[in-house]
């Protein structure tokens, strides 16, 4: 790629570096209690600069460096957090923060990529699960110093596209007839998102093991 078009990329993303700075610095100064609303959405004015401008530095990289894609988003995965593991007959996957609105236009490649290449790098390094009929347990893990009016309704959760990357994995497929979904909530020491896949005999042992740290969100 020419020196020139770099530049201009580079000076792009400065730009947004800068709208994202300016986004910060009003978050800091909006009283939450006061303009939660106000506060809502500047956050998530803020979070969404802050994602389009990861993607578009693994854009320059993948497109002015030799660094491989698959190499690059293994390595974002760990940065992110991700974790995988299956025992006991559960695949679970812990994702960094909550998953987002259906109504929020956030860029699902900031998250959807690194998930798809730490799920294939544990595929690689351990043997993975195939299941027919399963159960896909979607936990919301709330940081239990923030209020709890953050928790929200789970009709309104972004799922599928999570669904369609399991899919690819470890599942037959994510219609209804072989995949059932269940949501529930509970708190912890950060926001997370715990995603646990079984087979639906093993689910009533899964719930039962983790009653006392499961909530629905009645109990809030």
């Amino acid at each position: 790629m020419e020196r020139k078009i770099i530049s201009h990329r580079i000076g792009s993303i400065l730009d947004d570096i800068s709208r994202l700075s300016n986004a910060l610095y009003a978050m800091d100064t909006t009283d939450i209690q006061r303009y939660p609303d106000n506060y809502e959405v500047l956050s998530t004015d803020a979070a969404l600069r802050a994602e389009k401008i990861a993607c578009r530095l693994r854009h320059l990289i993948y497109s002015s460096t030799t660094i491989h894609k698959g190499d690059y988003l293994t390595s974002a995965g760990i940065v992110h957090g991700i974790e995988v593991v299956y025992e006991d007959g559960v695949l679970e996957v812990t994702l960094p923060g909550l998953l987002p609105k259906r109504k929020q236009r956030q860029n699902t490649e900031f998250l959807l990529d690194p998930f798809y290449f730490s799920l294939e790098q544990y595929a690689k390094e351990h043997p993975m699960p195939h299941f027919s009929d399963c159960v896909v347990c979607f936990t919301q893990v709330y940081d239990q110093c923030l209020p709890t009016r953050r928790i929200r309704d789970y009709d309104n959760l972004e799922e599928k596209q999570l669904l369609d990357v399991l899919s690819t994995f470890v599942m037959a497929d994510d219609t209804g007839l072989l995949c059932d979904a269940y949501n529930t909530a509970a708190l912890g020491e950060k926001d997370c998102t715990r995603i646990s896949v079984m087979e639906k005999k093993r689910f009533p042992a899964w719930l039962a093991e983790h009653e006392n740290t499961l909530k629905s969100i009645s109990d809030f």
